[in-house]
Parts: structure tokens; sequence; C-alpha cells
């Protein structure tokens, strides 16, 4: 897992620089939505599932323990 998410990361930031879709106005998806938009669509709902996989294997624990303690008076 310690060297996928690095990968991943890497790997979603190069998909990002989508030069391909620069000049593609055709064709529509859906008959109305240019294809770089869709792309870019697809793109960041991509990204927040990368983000909650984030969140889920790299959260620390011991963050939440320290949040959760109560100030000692």
């Amino acid at each position: 897992m310690k060297i996928a998410i690095p990968l991943l990361l890497a790997v979603y930031y190069a998909l990002h620089q989508d030069f391909w879709n620069w000049t593609a106005a055709r064709p529509l998806a859906f008959g109305f939505l240019p294809a770089g938009l869709l792309y870019h669509g697809l793109y960041t709902v991509g990204c927040a599932a990368l983000m909650a996989l984030l969140v889920r294997c790299l959260w620390p624990a011991d963050l939440e323990a320290w949040a959760e303690r109560k100030p000692e008076e």
C-alpha cells in the first residue's frame, strides 16, 4: 500500500494534464456535453474516490485520539 498510493497519486496527476481533449469539440456526450467537460467531470469523481481511499488508509489514528481527549484541568 505504501507504494501503490503514491503511484496512484502520480497517475492521477498525469491524467489531469489531458492534452488530448484540448482541441476536441466533438463528439458531444449525451448530445450536449463536450468531451473535455465529461472527462473532467469523471476525473473529479475519481479524485473524490481517491481522497476517500487516502483518508481511509492513511489517516493517523493517534490524531483522532488526541482530538477526542478531554483537556486536563
